[in-house]
């Protein structure tokens, strides 16, 4: 691999996991700037602001490379995951950060790959190898000490906010898998701006039949963090982490991205004043080891 290509991509890589890393951060301070704000309406506004972003990278690309128009079923796949990965995981997981602090939402999303390696288990039955057994035993005994930190500060709504963000995490392993196949069929930019325009679409759609309004009169502040979250933690990772994945693949780009939970808390200890215990930063570092080995493992 060239050397030079290799360090680009480890550059975008580690660009897109502290983007992805520093969203829940500012998710948590919006909602602190506007107690009455739910979780689709952030969601609506981030999306609202990246629409634009998407499709204009999606016209530009056809108009440039100019590839073949999508298959009926082509395009519903598309549709489908755009449904499944951008809308009901974020959903879900704008929703645990209501009652959950950033530091273990990040934690239990951070399970999706190995929720991607139970399910090919059952689905495709591919064997569980010794290496990948290790991997899951540490990432859950991480999640167990993480939890029973949070746990003993009696935090309230804890288990449905846990609860929403392991639903997050189930459903973009879903994501994750078909996303894969389609990548590689019609191209990473394509496929970006196509799954995030789908989302767009019905998470505007979801909020206008929850609120029936317009996306006025928040906060000038709401409005600022809406558009961090759209650029720093949405658009500029979604294209940075798939170009660097093209560069130095998707198991090397999966063990760099571990970075991104110790990012949230670091961030959330100096922004949010989330407290770091030392049960929280083993459990946490058992749960990237286990990541780190689940990646290693495929590379």
């Amino acid at each position: 691999m060239d050397k030079r290509n290799y360090a680009i991509g480890l550059g975008l890589v580690l660009l897109g996991a502290l983007g992805f890393s520093i969203k829940s951060i500012l998710i948590k301070m919006a909602y602190a700037a506007s107690p009455g704000i739910d979780a689709i309406t952030l969601l609506a506004l981030r999306m609202l602001f990246a629409l634009p972003f998407f499709i204009t990278a999606a016209l530009f690309h056809n108009l440039k490379a100019r590839p073949p128009a999508l298959s009926k079923q082509e395009g519903l796949f598309v549709t489908l995951l755009g449904l499944d990965g951008y809308y009901l995981a974020s959903y879900l997981d704008f929703a645990s950060l209501q009652y959950i602090a950033a530091g273990l939402e990040r934690v239990i999303l951070f399970l999706y790959p190995t929720f991607v390696v139970l399910f090919s288990a059952v689905l495709f039955r591919r064997k569980i190898t010794a290496p990948v057994l290790l991997a899951l035993l540490l990432s859950y005994g991480g999640l167990v000490l993480v939890f029973l930190d949070h746990l003993a500060a009696a935090s309230p709504n804890l288990w449905f906010g846990s609860a929403l963000v392991l639903g997050s995490a189930l459903v973009f392993a879903v994501f994750t898998m078909g996303s894969g196949v389609m990548v590689h069929r019609i191209g990473s930019v394509r496929f970006t701006a196509y799954t995030m325009t789908a989302a767009g679409i019905a998470t505007l759609t979801h909020f206008a039949l929850r609120h029936g309004g317009t996306l006025t009169g928040f906060p000038a502040d709401v409005y600022g963090l809406a558009l961090l979250i759209t650029v720093f933690s949405t658009v500029l990772p979604a294209f940075s982490m798939n170009a660097g994945i093209r560069r130095i693949g998707a198991d090397f780009a999966a063990i760099i991205s571990t970075t991104g939970p110790i990012a949230t808390l670091i961030f959330a200890y100096f922004l949010l004043d989330e407290s770091i215990s030392a049960l929280q930063l083993g459990g946490t570092a058992l749960v990237l080891s286990g990541v780190y080995v689940l990646g290693k493992s495929k590379v």
